[in-house]
């Protein structure tokens, strides 16, 4: 990736990890195994983006609409999350990578909360890149969320309705204090943003490959990266050269 200034690659990587079911049922193997080699890809990312020196790394864990899932699938997910808290730890620390958790916390066993909380508060003054985990989330959910608290943030009268502005929103996100995506992958070949970030993502450069999240390694992360590098960002406005697009 030396060819690729630093400059040019994405502070703020995005995944939606997709594919880990079909993955497993293509070679006749059940789901969970699926779930079991995807935490493989997640090690791989998780320590590349580390050592490219990418700011944050955000990824798609468990969505709010997961929940509909097979209970047995369900109670494995669980204990892979519990597990990954507990096993990388030792990794976290080395790599100086500090851990962050956006979603709700209804649902979630105790124990796999304690591990989690466990792990935040170990990795807290670490200096690395940010290895932000979406568990239990959903990006309307998290603007309900957000509405609500400044919905009573004015009626307390701490705030005024017409001084709400975008980033009074951005405030009272999950995400607050943190750089929106960049770079938003997605794997298993979908094309769609399956309500994930939907408000931090209005600029990301969205890059999608066929390969399921259990194939994923660090090839693939570095031709999103030069995907990423390759493209123009103009944020609504003109090219560089004052040009326009030709549509």
């Amino acid at each position: 990736m030396q060819d690729i200034p630093a400059g040019r690659r994405p502070r703020h990587i995005a995944i939606i990890m997709d594919g880990n079911g079909r993955w497993a049922q293509r070679r006749d193997l059940p789901r969970i195994e699926g779930h079991r080699r995807g935490v493989a890809s997640v090690r791989r990312t998780v320590e590349e983006c580390a050592r490219l020196h990418i700011e944050q790394l955000t990824l798609y864990c468990l969505s709010s609409e997961n929940w509909k899932r097979p209970p047995q699938e369900l109670e494995f997910l669980m204990h892979l999350l519990e597990q990954y808290m507990i096993e990388e730890r030792s990794t976290i620390m080395k790599q100086d990578i500090v851990v962050e958790i956006i979603g709700r916390r209804d649902g979630i066993p105790d124990q796999v909360l304690h591990e989690m909380d466990k792990t935040l508060a170990m990795s807290s003054e670490n200096q690395g890149t940010r290895l932000c985990l979406a568990i239990n989330y959903g990006g309307r959910g998290e603007l309900v969320d957000a509405v609500r608290k400044i919905a009573g943030e004015v009626a307390d009268g701490r705030l005024a309705p017409e001084t709400i502005s975008e980033q009074t929103i951005s405030d009272h996100l999950y995400t607050a204090g943190k750089p929106d995506p960049d770079l938003l992958i997605r794997t298993a070949g979908e094309r769609r943003v399956s309500n994930f970030l939907l408000w931090q993502i209005s600029y990301a450069e969205i890059w999608v490959t066929n390969r399921f999240w259990p194939e994923f390694c660090e090839a693939d992360l570095h031709e999103a990266i030069r995907a990423y590098a390759g493209r123009e960002r103009r944020f609504g406005g003109l090219q560089k050269d004052g040009g326009k697009s030709s549509c």
